[in-house]
């Protein structure tokens, strides 16, 4: 009797609610999830689910597999660079009208300050026509290839703010970053290297932090690696000494082990993520320095970029951004902080062009004649623009969101296009106003995904990159 009551205590030990989800659960699980993956418009993966880093189809095909992100923070100068304003050349020196600063807050001038003429000549290029700034002589070069937008807009006007809004389409911090969302949409097609990479190069990091390249909400797998273009590509990957291939090897087994034991009892994704993280590291080693070394480059290919191995800088981090997205990284960011020219404007421009210019011109080209930049897509541009009137005495800009300029290459992009105007004085968008948002909408297009399917459930709510605005700019496509 004690027997049969003792056996029936233990077998009711198992029928309870979380044995059920735990032992029963990989079917409803299943079912579950490709609910829920219809329900947010979430590619299924075309391959083994086990990995969340594997590749995904898009909801319809996509001209673009891929994305290299040239993120110059601290925002460069349209007016000097690609929005040419002849009449503001005329009104140097000379108060703005009133009717053009009514309701404008500035960051940190006085608006109704003197207005500055632009500090440098432009030039049509290729048979588009493009005007380009005399600072950008390698890039004209590519004129043809290049989608020039001048009519962004930004609802912020400081640089953190304004970065996290750029880089995740909100200006709170927590949201997940276009590259994560991307990475979240398509899987990567390398799995022995991170789907989403970040170098930077220039003054300091991106004033937005590592929020610029986070994921959110989303599970971790997801955020941006940050790479070095010299020295290990990841701290602390090369192993320690005394700690041997096989060692190293043996202890993963057994952490994998115990995770995987406590996936199954609480289901946490982030454990998931934990397990992929630790075999992506093992096999990095082995990948990522090979991938990162950059003297098996001809030397017709580093002198195109100016790339020095084992020199840090903004040319060998282009390079290396070719060789990641060869390598089947998904999406690629280069941030480089160093455009912020309260004064100093003539030879601040003169120094960061003469850094990026002759690279980003390289990475075209290569792109190019390697057959990626159909599929791939380019992005140039910071956070917002400069003002028309003067700061720093005579030779500098304050921030400016109402009106700044981007240019694009690639991946569906219609070449050889200017799209947008401004004012006289590159201070409102006239023409073509293209929000933040709009442009994060037609890039998704782009990858192929509507931008309003492309969502995650999160405290009760269908979050995506656009929140609720966004529109695709048709006339941005080839």
């Amino acid at each position: 009797m004690n027997f049969q009551r003792d056996l029936a205590t233990e077998y009711s030990r198992y029928l309870t609610r979380r044995w059920f989800f735990k032992d029963c659960g990989v079917g409803l699980a299943s079912i579950a999830a490709m609910d829920l993956l219809r329900s947010t418009g979430t590619a299924a993966p075309a391959v083994a689910p086990e990995s969340p880093l594997a590749t995904k189809k898009p909801h319809y095909p996509a001209k673009a597999k891929r994305v290299i992100y040239l993120f110059m923070g601290g925002a460069p100068s349209h007016l000097e660079l690609f929005d040419n304003k002849p009449e503001l050349a005329k009104w140097d020196g000379k108060l703005p009208p009133a009717s053009l600063l009514e309701g404008y807050r500035a960051a940190f001038i006085n608006p109704n300050s003197k207005l500055l003429g632009p500090k440098f000549k432009f030039a049509r290029h290729g048979q588009s026509g493009t005007e380009l700034s005399e600072l950008l002589p390698n890039l004209a070069r590519m004129a043809d290839d290049l989608t020039v937008v001048r009519s962004m807009k930004t609802d912020a006007f400081n640089h953190a703010p304004a970065q996290i809004l750029m880089s995740t389409g909100a200006t709170q911090f927590g949201r997940p970053s276009f590259g994560a969302w991307t990475l979240y949409g398509l899987g990567t097609e390398n799995q022995d290297l991170p789907g989403y990479v970040v170098m930077q190069s220039g003054q300091k990091g991106p004033s937005g932090g590592q929020s610029n390249f986070g994921c959110g909400f989303l599970p971790t797998v997801y955020q941006g690696v940050p790479f070095r273009s010299a020295g290990d590509p990841v701290l602390f990957l090369s192993n320690p000494k005394g700690i041997d291939k096989a060692t190293q090897r043996d202890t993963l087994d057994v952490l994998k082990q115990l995770n995987e034991e406590r996936l199954g009892v609480v289901g946490d994704p982030e454990i998931a993520t934990r397990i992929n993280s630790f075999e992506l590291a093992y096999r990095m080693q082995r990948t990522a320095p090979e991938v990162m070394d950059l003297s098996s480059e001809p030397k017709h290919i580093l002198d195109l970029y100016g790339a020095k191995p084992g020199e840090p800088s903004f040319a060998n981090n282009c390079l290396l951004a070719r060789r990641l997205i060869e390598s089947g990284v998904r999406f690629v960011q280069l941030f480089h902080e160093a455009w912020d020219h309260h004064g100093g404007l003539t030879n601040g421009l003169k120094t960061q062009c003469g850094l990026t210019d002759k690279p980003c011109a390289a990475l075209l080209q290569d792109l190019k004649q390697r057959g990626l930049l159909d599929d791939t897509i380019v992005i140039w541009g910071g956070e917002f623009g400069r003002t028309p009137m003067v700061q720093g005495g005579s030779d500098g800009r304050d921030h400016h969101p109402n009106c700044f300029s981007m240019w694009f290459a690639g991946g569906g992009m219609k070449p050889g296009l200017t799209l947008g105007g401004s004012d006289d004085f590159g201070f409102n968008v006239t023409e073509d106003p293209v929000h933040v948002h709009d442009l994060h909408a037609t890039l998704l297009h782009l990858l192929g995904f509507d931008h309003t399917r492309l969502n995650m459930k999160f405290q009760g709510l269908n979050m995506r990159l656009t929140g609720v605005a966004g529109e695709l700019v048709t006339k941005m496509l080839a």
